[in-house]
């Protein structure tokens, strides 16, 4: 009873707070950034709760299952991302842009501005719809797995879509804020207290040693000997792609109150997400040590809260988990509403809207879209992983769009025939390498093009000029 009174209890507060700050909305800028006036502090639980979604909980958790101590190497992209991020967070804040597609549109033109729309709208949605799938999951898991309730996986992922679709209609980035400060830090006090009571019931690192090769797993127990480099970059380095284009990071550089507060924000963002990705790995690493047979290794972290750990802090985490899928759901279904109402609607369309009725439009998007995305998650194939749906994404959005965003912050000298064919090349390349190659061996090969294509037509459009 204690998991069905915590779970319940906790996603009725996420409902009641977005509810609360709905009455705040009253701007374009309050849905979509905030009215830019969340303090540092603000921001870093916003934007730790957002990257730390179900790629790590789900993805990163799961992928640890497979190949042990092997899996506190995949969040290193992420990680050195952030720290390339401090750099950009300040510039991208005084733009006093809303999107990402917006700043790529304002230095190289419309046309890359709808190619950055597209690529955006295909890796954001697809993200979204495994979210969809992830809350289904978990919820299965706890109500049908470990309850005894009768709730089937399809009514599941219903349930999950339609909650974060409510919660995400109500206040937008303004009530997402907020309660990121909440999931972050329930999140950090949940695994900070589970990684010793999993130890603990493992037999130490001598039990988890013992385990694992009885279970014929000698390099469980070294995060060196699973991986070779060339995997490790397949691994790391479309997290660190997308993590510096991420429109996610940018929308909270954009709500900041001030540029000083988004630099600052980053800076300690960096060591809020080592902190927890560690913490993430670490806890799914101890609890694998310890299960026999498990139908998804993804459910790893899902398995040892409700097994493993005593039902007050197990139901703590599982809601946390649950929160954290919802708090990444929204804020990726948000970051679409955001760029086609302002990057394609408004500007485009020769009506003129009063503030009350863009909120309306950016409303009725979310709900079309969170719709469409919901198909799109049950388009995808039952075997298909979190960890290879989110690698298609990241590497998509990260080989297309992220070379000429850096380049319009970095790089006089990019041209808007550059950026075009680098966002052209990004998609069609790799789209071509993971059909060819597989997934993971897309982002090497996708990346070099798309940055080869950004600097070449950049030197060739520049030449001609002259």
């Amino acid at each position: 009873m204690i998991y069905y009174t915590i779970i319940s209890l906790y996603l009725l507060a996420l409902l009641w707070i977005g509810y609360q700050k709905s009455d705040s909305v009253k701007t374009q800028e309050d849905f979509s950034v905030a009215g830019r006036s969340l303090s540092p502090w603000i921001l870093v639980g916003t934007m730790a709760a957002t990257w730390m979604g179900t790629g790590s909980i789900l993805g990163n958790a799961g992928k640890t299952f497979e190949v042990g101590a092997a899996g506190f190497l995949l969040p290193i992209g992420g990680m050195l991302g952030i720290l390339v991020l401090i750099n950009v967070s300040g510039k991208a804040r005084a733009s006093e842009k809303l999107t990402v597609p917006q700043i790529i549109g304002d230095r190289f033109g419309d046309v890359a501005m709808i190619l950055s729309v597209i690529a955006l709208l295909a890796a954001y949605l697809v993200i979204v719809s495994y979210q969809f799938n992830a809350g289904g999951a978990v919820l299965y898991t706890i109500f049908n797995d470990n309850l005894g309730s009768n709730i089937s996986l399809d009514q599941s992922t219903i349930i999950a879509a339609i909650f974060i679709i409510a919660y995400t209609i109500l206040a937008g980035l303004l009530s997402v804020a907020y309660t990121d400060v909440a999931n972050g830090i329930l999140m950090i006090t949940c695994f900070v207290i589970a990684f010793p009571i999993l130890l603990f019931q493992a037999g130490g690192f001598e039990g988890m040693n013992e385990s694992f090769l009885a279970k014929g797993l000698p390099n469980h127990m070294s995060p060196f000997k699973v991986f070779t480099f060339r995997e490790i970059l397949n691994f790391c380095l479309p997290s660190f792609l997308l993590i510096l284009g991420d429109a996610n990071m940018y929308q909270r550089f954009f709500a900041s109150e001030s540029v000083k507060s988004a630099r600052k924000a980053t800076f300690i963002l960096f060591f809020a997400v080592v902190i927890l990705e560690s913490l993430i790995v670490a806890n799914a690493w101890v609890s694998s040590s310890m299960i026999v047979d498990i139908e998804k290794q993804s459910h790893v972290l899902i398995y040892a809260a409700y097994n493993f750990l005593p039902p007050l802090l197990g139901a703590i985490m599982l809601a946390t988990l649950i929160g954290v899928i919802v708090s990444t759901a929204d804020s990726f279904l948000l970051v679409p509403t955001t760029v086609i109402i302002n990057d394609l609607y408004m500007k485009y369309s020769k009506n003129q809207f009063s503030e009350k009725s863009i909120i309306l439009i950016s409303r009725s998007m979310v709900l079309l879209l969170g719709i469409f995305a919901y198909f799109v998650s049950r388009m995808f194939a039952a075997d298909t992983t979190i960890f290879e749906k989110s690698l298609y994404a990241f590497t998509i959005y990260g080989t297309s769009i992220t070379p000429s965003l850096l380049a319009s912050f970095f790089w006089e000298k990019a041209s808007r025939l550059g950026a075009i064919f680098s966002i052209l090349s990004g998609i069609v390349s790799t789209i071509y390498f993971g059909n060819l190659s597989g997934l993971d061996a897309a982002v090497v090969p996708s990346l070099s093009i798309s940055a080869s294509v950004l600097v070449l037509f950049s030197l060739i459009e520049n030449q001609i000029k002259k």
